[in-house]
């Protein structure tokens, strides 16, 4: 049986398990403010995501990560789903991400309705990166 909750201090070793790119300090505020969740299947966690306001008024999503053993299995699209009708009945009426555009995950937005809206290119020395790709989704 699969479950959703808000990510809460008990999850913290299994959040950074999957998430490399948060600090613990990113990590409180996201359980102070409720702006993560943890996927459950039969009681267990296999997926995390979090996010925050674009521009303080544009859910975006910073990060979906499902465990390995459980990729390619629609755990991914459950979350997302879960979490677009969350930022729906908050009043919300987009909701926006982000992806390098050397990655995989473009394909699974645009699969799940998203649509490219502008990049951004950091060709800074020391902060350089593939262009990053920004999506929206009219929920």
């Amino acid at each position: 049986m699969i479950k959703f909750k808000f990510v809460g201090q008990s999850d913290k070793e299994f959040w950074f398990s999957l998430d490399k790119h948060i600090s613990e300090t990113e990590f409180e505020r996201k359980v102070r403010d409720k702006m993560g969740y943890v996927l459950l299947e039969d009681e267990n966690p296999v997926g995390i995501l979090r996010y925050n306001l674009f521009w303080d008024n544009t859910p975006f999503l910073n990060l979906i990560f499902i465990d390995w053993p459980y990729q390619k299995k629609g755990y991914g699209c459950k979350l997302i789903n879960f979490w677009e009708s969350e930022m729906k009945s908050l009043g919300f009426g987009i909701v926006m991400t982000s992806t390098q555009a050397d990655e995989q995950a473009q394909h699974f937005y645009r699969k799940l309705g998203y649509k490219d809206c502008g990049c951004l290119v950091l060709n800074t020395p020391k902060y350089e990166q593939p262009m990053e790709m920004f999506l929206v989704k009219e929920m």
